[in-house]
């Protein structure tokens, strides 16, 4: 009896090593402008070309501006980047899609959007997000610089197989609560290390009830719980979201995959090393108070106090309430924000700005508020303009930005001043991560959107 992990990975093996790794056949591989440079430096310096480059994507997404793409890049380094990623994509022959082509965006974004990312593939990226693509009921995983070299140059990889975890979640969800809320609740009870060296499947009604952007989402945030990836089995709503996409196969290749596709579940009876459960009732819209994904708690509630801790822990959470200028004990709700930013490969999707609109309509953005609405990609700048969200959210006193990872990180323009509070859909709130000495409330576009319209933290069902 195998897991879904275990059906794909097996089918993957190229050879095994006795007490050693796996050789992994890749499907996939994606490169961003960040860690790819040594790699095709090394190819260069060995002079090898790409093994199979029709199985390589390469996109610029972290460095990109979010405005003005059609001018050049004013940052020197953010330029060299993306100039040195279009040339080695054209040095080596690789499908590239560079600033301002229709296919643009962030890559965790595009490679479901576009049908590049399928069922039953191995999927790879020098990002550790990669995790996203598992969404698809895909093995997807994070790569270093060394390793995108390695599967450039063989199409495979060398990996130690992970165990394996489901974390199943019953029940229906709550008015207001998103995939995002589900994520940061289970990081809250398992904290950002509960998963490490496991490869999760996501299962249950409240899993199954998630739309394709919803769950991924869930799959985006795995590797924010030290998990290798996760990964949610394909099912009616997989293939109807995959079906009529560019890269999608069609005809009679179509009905083969599909028939592939169906199988690819845990077998009843499969036996994962670790089974965890959660009740989707006891989720509500969730924000974090401190510096890693994992402190987090929901929005009706007080930050925890020291209580119980013992003396790491206590000098820890202290550290990180201090830089976030937060108290043991206080709420959250009404506390000011100054910038709020939807985006990211986390939820840059249709389906977060459908949700950040349903709250903003017929409101206005509360004076004060720095807010960046970023696109995950170009479709999903396409679908905005086309279902009438650019109006409803134009008329609300917001601008939609052009696509890119933005403010999720500050290798861009788009950085949070030191001591500002940002309501972030994006996945980290490590210090300084979207800016020096910027301080990150990680949230749902629900409850993003809520502080948007009220300058202060809200909890989103009291917009409804």
């Amino acid at each position: 009896m195998n897991t879904l992990f275990d059906k794909i990975w097996d089918a993957h093996i190229v050879q095994e090593v006795k007490d050693g790794p796996t050789q992994l056949y890749i499907d996939r591989l994606y490169c961003h402008e960040v860690t790819s440079p040594q790699a095709f430096s090394g190819l260069r310096e060995r002079g090898i070309k790409c093994f199979r480059p029709e199985k390589i994507f390469c996109m610029p997404d972290h460095n990109t501006p979010t405005h003005d793409q059609d001018k050049p890049i004013e940052d020197a380094i953010s330029r060299t980047q993306v100039d040195t990623l279009a040339k080695n994509a054209k040095d080596f022959g690789l499908t590239y899609f560079g600033m301002m082509d229709e296919k643009n965006g962030i890559i965790h974004v595009v490679g479901p959007e576009r049908g590049l990312t399928l069922p039953g593939m191995t999927i790879v990226c020098g990002d550790s997000h990669t995790s996203t693509h598992g969404a698809m009921g895909a093995v997807a995983f994070g790569i270093g610089t060394s390793e995108v070299e390695m599967v450039m140059a063989s199409q495979c990889i060398l990996q130690t197989r992970p165990k394996t975890m489901r974390i199943t979640i019953d029940g229906k969800l709550g008015k207001g609560v998103m995939a995002k809320d589900m994520a940061l609740y289970m990081m809250s009870k398992m904290t950002t290390s509960g998963a490490t060296g496991y490869f999760v499947e996501y299962a249950g009604e409240a899993v199954r009830s998630l739309t394709m952007e919803g769950r991924l989402t869930l799959c985006n945030l795995s590797i924010e719980m030290g998990a290798r990836g996760g990964m949610i089995a394909p099912d009616e709503t997989t293939f109807e979201y995959i079906k009529g996409r560019e890269y999608a196969p069609i005809g009679e290749a179509w009905n083969t995959s599909l028939a592939y596709w169906k199988t690819l579940k845990s077998d009843e009876n499969a036996v994962f090393d670790k089974e965890v459960r959660f009740a989707a009732e006891d989720i509500e819209p969730m924000i974090t108070y401190g510096t890693n994904p994992g402190m987090g708690m929901g929005i009706t509630n007080s930050i925890p106090t020291t209580e119980g801790m013992d003396e790491a822990s206590r000098t820890s959470f202290e550290k990180s309430l201090d830089y976030m200028g937060f108290q043991p004990g206080e709420p959250l709700l009404g506390k000011k924000i100054d910038y709020v930013f939807l985006g990211a490969c986390t939820n840059g999707r249709i389906e977060d700005f459908r949700a950040f609109a349903s709250i903003v309509r017929g409101r206005k953005k509360a004076d004060g508020v720095v807010a960046w609405l970023v696109p995950g990609s170009w479709m999903v700048d396409a679908q905005i303009r086309e279902e009438g969200l650019d109006k409803i959210l134009k008329e609300a006193g917001f601008a939609i930005r052009q696509p890119g990872c933005s403010a999720c990180l500050a290798m861009n323009d788009d950085k949070v001043p030191a001591g500002k509070y940002a309501v972030s859909t994006s996945n980290r709130n490590f210090e300084g991560r979207q800016g020096p000495g910027s301080r990150t409330l990680l949230a749902s576009p629900m409850v993003a959107a809520a502080a948007a319209v009220t300058g202060v933290i809200t909890d989103p069902r009291e917009l409804f």
